[in-house]
């Protein structure tokens, strides 16, 4: 089999939230709770999570899933919140969960990207516009 006809061993979801309030994006507890729940939202299979508070802003947090991992690394000066889902198996629903994460931390806009890792490497979008209009900033009534 040559190398660019193998099927991917992984697939690593990329989300970028700009403009989150900068409160929300270093509350550890709040944190903690959202992305566990985004996690189990999507299916995955929970084994154990870590975070961590910075000082003197900021949050980093890893969920350990039996399909592999998901997680969160925060700049609240900056609005900015980046999250990671790694999965090596069909079962998670990274749009289930980036979708609670979207509505849960209302960002002015956010992206979306999709890496398959171990085969025929490419890079694309995951269907979110219907999640809140794609990466465009929701308008103000």
């Amino acid at each position: 089999m040559r190398p660019m006809d193998r099927q991917p061993m992984g697939h690593h979801v990329i989300l970028d939230l700009h403009g989150c309030p900068g409160a929300a994006l270093d509350d550890l507890d709040a944190l903690r709770t959202r992305l566990l729940e985004a996690v189990r939202l999507s299916g995955a299979t929970i084994l154990n999570d870590v975070f961590h508070k910075f000082s003197p802003q900021g949050v980093t947090g890893v969920v350990v899933i039996a399909e592999s991992h998901a997680s969160v690394h925060t700049w609240p000066e900056h609005g900015f919140a980046a999250f990671d889902f790694f999965t090596c198996g069909a079962r998670m629903n990274a749009v289930a969960a980036i979708r609670h994460l979207i509505e849960a931390l209302q960002p002015q806009r956010f992206s979306v990207r999709e890496v398959a890792r171990g085969g025929d490497e490419r890079v694309s979008l995951l269907p979110l516009r219907a999640a809140r209009g794609g990466s465009r900033a929701r308008r103000k009534a």
